[in-house]
């Protein structure tokens, strides 16, 4: 590892692929760069636009993070057409290590790596360090992953949690549940938070209180919600936050995540102010018998710019490390 000074890392999303060098002694990130997706026919063109672009052909060890499931050498992506051989592309890029993570795996090893001015906590509760973690995140889709601290490092636990059933518990709920169910057949907590999900959401709702719509994007909404020009979209976003809580709530039970829940994804970040105002702690809460257990649990919103990349940078130190 000493000989290795530098390496490449890269968050690919379903609408973004996100590129950064790292200093694997410091983790120092610099020339950042963001490319659209659709720009590329695959994910070896972007990184190589990428390494050709910024004179970092020499960079041989390459770590990143996809937003899909990673369990083999075969790699396709869930909401984008990129898939390709580990393998092949490590050996068409001629690359001496390449390592391939799922995008919360990353986010979830970036965790530790997090300043405190890169957290804002929602709510009461302690986090300790020493004691798994959880963390989720809502964007083109919807992010969940586990983090267990060990004597020798972090091990991260990937998972499809974005995909398990929706459970409704109000009446709105129930409308919306149907009204999902009746588009898509199965409803995950993806179908609601994510950037889709929020458009969903809005026709949903609509049809719950009887008003006639026509449909917006996400960030039409999200705007809308924050400036206040529209009852309809703040109520989307209110059902957003209040099903994210009940979500996250449950990812704290799963594994008792007294290190802390972590909210992260573009959407969160960008609706901080609404969130406060919203039930997603009372509804992290509210578990029954568990509610004192959930209530010393905390949850926190991720504001870094990067998780993701760090993420793959730290997994990667902690690989050449062992």
């Amino acid at each position: 590892m000493a000989d290795i000074q530098f390496a490449i890392v890269a968050d690919i999303g379903g609408t973004n692929a996100r590129f950064s060098r790292v200093d694997l002694d410091s983790l120092h990130l610099d020339k950042v760069a963001v490319y659209p997706c659709a720009d590329f026919d695959t994910l070896a063109d972007a990184l190589q636009f990428y390494r050709n672009e910024q004179g970092l052909t020499a960079i041989r060890h390459v770590a990143l993070a996809i937003a899909c499931p990673v369990t083999g050498d075969f790699v396709k992506m869930t909401n984008f057409r990129w898939q390709f051989s580990v393998s092949q592309m490590k050996a068409d890029l001629d690359l001496a290590e390449f390592i391939v993570l799922n995008d919360f795996t990353a986010v979830a090893m970036s965790l530790p790596a997090l300043k405190q001015t890169e957290l804002v906590q929602i709510g009461q509760g302690h986090a300790d360090q020493f004691k798994p973690m959880a963390v989720l995140g809502a964007g083109t889709g919807l992010g969940v992953a586990h983090l267990i601290p060990t004597a020798l490092g972090y091990l991260p636990l990937p998972g499809e949690g974005g995909h398990v059933d929706f459970t409704a518990q109000t009446e709105q709920e129930w409308f919306i549940q149907k009204f999902l169910a009746n588009k898509y057949g199965h409803v995950s907590p993806e179908r609601l938070l994510s950037g889709p999900g929020l458009e969903d959401l809005y026709l949903a709702i609509a049809a719950f209180t009887n008003k006639t719509v026509e449909p917006l994007n996400a960030a039409q909404i999200a705007g809308k919600a924050l400036d206040g020009s529209c009852v309809l979209c703040k109520a989307v976003i209110e059902q957003f936050f209040a099903s994210l809580g009940g979500l996250a709530g449950d990812l704290a039970l799963t594994l008792s995540t007294f290190g802390g829940v972590f909210v992260a994804g573009g959407i969160t970040p960008k609706l901080l102010g609404l969130m406060n105002q919203s039930e997603f702690r009372s509804r992290f809460e509210a578990k029954g018998r568990f509610t004192d257990f959930n209530r010393r649990i905390a949850t926190f919103v991720v504001t870094a710019e990067q998780p993701g990349l760090t993420g793959c940078a730290v997994y990667l130190k902690q690989h050449m490390a062992s």
